[in-house]
């Protein structure tokens, strides 16, 4: 079965092609970074548009890449949510209409099932059940997974999610945008002893976690830099983006840790943006490495948003397939409200 696969939840266009028996076959992504950072945040309505003048030409540049045609098209996945209103309302409009004029079913996919089916399209890819921690965007959860649809939420932050952190701790430090991949790469620089920052949560006794304080300390760190010595120099901005990165990556491996053995899980997926992380992939690789337990992550271009994690979730969807014509967006949609495959 060959699937379309559409995302458009947000700043990056993505469409991809998957066939059930091959695997990937192809997948094209545009992102809307440049455009974005003019304004040093994602415009919804620029973003709606950018993924209209996008999603056609990427379409077909996927289909030559896979050798394929329009009518070799089994089904289109789109993502129904969540994301922003009018960025979701380009994809799903284009998949239904395709659908709708190739008389082929759609298939609704909720975005971030789409990151945490992303490791199985890597080599070596994960077994059920494991226990996944995905941290995309605004959004870092602890929940164990025993199937497709068989979710069940461990913990999860509660004001700021990883990602979010990083770029506003970025935009404090004075760093373009987007900045959290900038604000990672300053720390690979920076001195792991010259300052150290609050690991919120780190022993609340259950798994969630909580992010926003350490934004507040990093503030309060800079004004303290500020006053002794004036400007902030290029080293110490190195210097705070490590102990930042550092008081994130802590807890969310321990977290990790902790989650897998409350959950009884030897398998840790690691799925999102963040999980493209260095210092993060190091310290849990480090920690499987001594406690024994396997870690996955999703192919590093396959960490941001993309079409091919929409694809697959599609092929993996496809009995939920509905027919094209009417059809809805969901900004907000729980993961934990999906069926079960």
């Amino acid at each position: 079965m060959l699937v379309l696969g559409i995302e458009s939840s947000c700043d990056e266009t993505g469409v991809a092609l998957y066939d059930t028996e091959h695997g990937l076959l192809a997948h094209q992504l545009h992102t809307q970074m440049a455009m974005h950072a003019e304004y040093g945040g994602v415009v919804p309505e620029l973003a709606s548009r950018d993924h209209i003048r996008r999603a056609i030409p990427l379409t077909e540049a996927c289909l030559a890449d896979a050798g394929k045609t329009l009518a070799d098209l089994d089904a289109i996945a789109y993502t129904q949510g969540p994301g922003l209103g009018g960025a979701l309302m380009v994809g799903a409009s284009m998949a239904n209409a395709l659908a709708f004029g190739l008389n082929i079913p759609v298939i609704p996919v909720h975005h971030l099932e789409g990151h945490l089916l992303s490791p199985l399209l890597a080599d070596p890819k994960p077994e059920f059940p494991f226990l996944a921690l995905l941290v995309s965007g605004g959004h870092t959860q602890l929940m164990a997974v025993r199937g497709v649809g068989d979710y069940e939420i461990l913990g999860e932050t509660v004001d700021d999610a990883a990602g979010e952190a990083f770029d506003k701790t970025a935009k404090l430090l004075g760093l373009p945008y987007p900045g959290g991949p900038l604000l990672s790469k300053l720390a690979e620089s920076g001195s792991p002893d010259r300052f150290t920052l609050p690991r919120p949560m780190l022993h609340s006794g259950n798994l969630d976690m909580s992010f926003s304080g350490l934004k507040t300390a990093v503030l309060t760190m800079t004004k303290q830099v500020e006053a002794e010595h004036g400007e902030i120099d290029e080293q110490t901005r190195m210097d705070i983006c490590r102990a930042f990165q550092e008081a994130i990556v802590e807890v969310l491996v321990k977290k990790s840790l902790a989650a897998m053995k409350q959950a009884g899980m030897k398998r840790l997926v690691v799925a999102g943006g963040v999980g493209a992380n260095k210092q993060l992939r190091a310290a849990l690789n480090d920690a499987a490495a001594l406690k024994r337990f396997e870690v996955f992550y999703p192919p590093l271009a396959l960490c941001t948003d993309n079409g091919a994690m929409i694809a697959f979730a599609g092929a993996m969807r496809v009995k939920y397939a509905e027919q094209p014509g009417s059809f809805s967006i969901k900004p907000r949609w729980d993961l934990s409200s999906l069926p079960a495959v």
